[in-house]
């Protein structure tokens, strides 16, 4: 065999097992040259326009895991069974208000791959949070504290955004608590 077909056959193993362990853009954007285009290149915020997410009020949050992995447990006889993962993301979010003194959490469930919860902020003093203050610092101390635990490093836990919603209703309140109490029964169906 001539060395440069050699060559050529070692190149190939090489790029098909960066394929393999890459996601497909990640991939891409590896071999193929990409330049910043602002007419094609550029990410709508999926917020309400306007909206100040850090006046009171309540606020249903999804957040999902990075490529939807089950990384939190699993579902036995429609109950959530949480693995380590699961019982450090548990207990982070119930720190939530340790750290910020003026929000208040309500319903929460942790399914294998996502988060539902519902978090209530209250009259604020002199320094404004937000919403997307708040699930940034549970992201980040989350997915440090797996890391750490699990001895990987730069390992991404979470997608790179989150779901809301404003509550604004007793009844939508209500209606919003009963869906993530039924998550882990509908979970069958969600999943296959």
């Amino acid at each position: 065999m001539h060395r440069v077909e050699h060559l050529r056959i070692e190149i190939s193993v090489i790029v098909y097992k960066l394929w393999r362990k890459c996601s497909t853009p990640t991939f891409l954007r590896l071999f193929v040259p990409i330049s910043y285009n602002p007419e094609i290149h550029h990410r709508r915020s999926i917020r309400l326009q306007g909206y100040d997410y850090s006046q009171s009020g309540a606020y249903f949050v999804t957040i999902c895991t990075f490529q939807r992995q089950h990384l939190f447990g699993e579902v036995n006889d429609e109950k959530m069974q949480l693995n380590v993962n699961g019982q450090i993301v548990s207990a982070i979010w119930q720190q939530i208000p340790r750290h910020f003194p003026t929000v208040e959490l309500d319903e929460f469930i942790l399914m294998p791959d996502h988060l539902h919860g519902i978090i209530v902020i209250s009259e604020q003093a002199e320094q404004s949070i937000s919403l997307a203050t708040i699930i940034q610092n549970f992201k980040s101390v989350s997915t440090r504290k797996i890391n750490k635990i699990t001895q990987n490093s730069g390992v991404s836990i979470w997608q790179r955004n989150y779901h809301e919603r404003i509550v604004r209703s007793d009844q939508d309140l209500d209606r919003l608590r009963h869906y993530m109490l039924a998550n882990p029964e509908n979970w069958q169906f969600v999943a296959e």
